[in-house]
């Protein structure tokens, strides 16, 4: 069964931000849903904090920076997103107040209604990170005297979590269908394609083929073939909830 919201907003009036610690992290655990609002028609921002500069075997590491920085130009533009390129080193991300400013910043160039973050659960440190400095920039983002570059926002947006990688320590409470846009999602995934090659290499993954098995593991009990899982931030001030996810969505069971 589809669930629907009676105030579910025009998609189209809405700024999105989703929040990756690395510059395929949005495509892996929430490509399909960013292809909906971007169908949709809502304004759509990837806001990456490191550079990525060791997931490669390049010996130069600004190298692979440059290339995944070019890779990661490639998504958003297919997708008709905004990126925003923090620039912090890769596997080097730390919760100080250069970092946390330059969230707040994200949170206030892109003025979202709704935010996308890491799981403070998930396995990677740099996702760990960038999850609770993005759950801990929600309301500096909208208070005028913490004072960076961009003008404070003028409204506290909704923040919902993405999965984990493999889905480990998560339980997702919303799940979005993405079944007609996974085609699209794995298009994403394929322009990143240092990472396809780089996680062949270094562990013997199948990059597409591990986020598609997801997918099709968090459809179960569905009558989907392929869903994203999400959680709300119950954190205080409630500012929206699941009836701003796209397309067809449930609660989990």
């Amino acid at each position: 069964m589809t669930a629907r919201s009676a105030d579910q907003p025009d998609l189209s009036t809405l700024s999105v931000l989703a929040i990756g610690a690395h510059p395929d992290d949005i495509e892996i655990l929430c490509g399909g849903t960013m292809a909906l609002y971007a169908e949709a028609g809502a304004r759509v921002t990837f806001a990456i904090a490191t550079n990525g500069e060791v997931g490669g075997g390049d010996p130069d590491p600004a190298a692979i920076a440059a290339r995944r920085l070019a890779e990661a130009e490639a998504s958003t533009s297919q997708l008709g997103a905004e990126l925003i390129w923090m620039g912090f080193p890769d596997e080097m991300l730390f919760n100080d107040r250069p970092t946390r400013e330059a969230f707040i910043d994200a949170y206030r160039r892109a003025r979202p209604d709704v935010v996308f973050v890491h799981s403070t659960d998930d396995y990677h440190p740099d996702h760990r990170i960038a999850g609770q400095i993005a759950i801990d920039s929600r309301i500096p983002a909208a208070v005028p005297h913490v004072r960076t570059r961009y003008a404070a926002l003028d409204r506290i947006p909704h923040l919902f979590v993405m999965d984990t990688l493999g889905g480990i320590a998560f339980e997702p409470e919303h799940l979005v269908d993405i079944t007609a846009q996974q085609t699209r999602k794995e298009g994403l995934l394929r322009l990143h394609a240092s990472q396809v090659d780089w996680m062949a290499q270094a562990y013997g993954d199948d990059y597409i083929a591990d986020a598609r098995r997801q997918a099709e593991v968090r459809a179960t009990g569905t009558e989907w073939t392929f869903v994203e899982g999400f959680r709300s931030v119950p954190t205080y001030p409630v500012t929206g909830g699941p009836e701003l996810l796209p397309g067809n969505w449930r609660p989990a069971d």
